[in-house]
């Protein structure tokens, strides 16, 4: 069985959108996520992410979703890993975008 996710997606409008988003999330790049909730985030992130397959529980379907995880390199145990669904906003806070191909 696939890893869980609250909400995953079938439509291939909002799968695009989070393939694109995962365009935005370079690995080492410095970050601020602007979420939906409407909370915000700041980190460097571990590694590029990627969409996956995940089943939802409550509606009992598989779909796509991913995560990214966040670090702080000044705070050795901080880490934080937020659902690709949950980002609104990717505000870029170094120049790493264009490191990666």
């Amino acid at each position: 069985m696939a890893r869980t996710a609250a909400h995953v997606y079938t439509d291939e409008t909002t799968i695009l959108a989070l393939e694109a988003l995962v365009r935005e999330l370079p690995t080492n790049g410095h970050v601020r996520l602007e979420l939906t909730s409407g909370d915000s985030c700041e980190g460097v992130i571990v590694e590029r992410p990627n969409v996956q397959l995940y089943f939802d529980p409550s509606d009992r379907r598989e779909g796509i979703n991913g995560e990214v995880c966040l670090e702080r390199p000044e705070v050795p145990d901080w880490h934080r890993w937020i659902w690709l669904d949950e980002i609104a906003r990717v505000e870029h806070l170094d120049s790493t975008m264009g490191s990666e191909c």
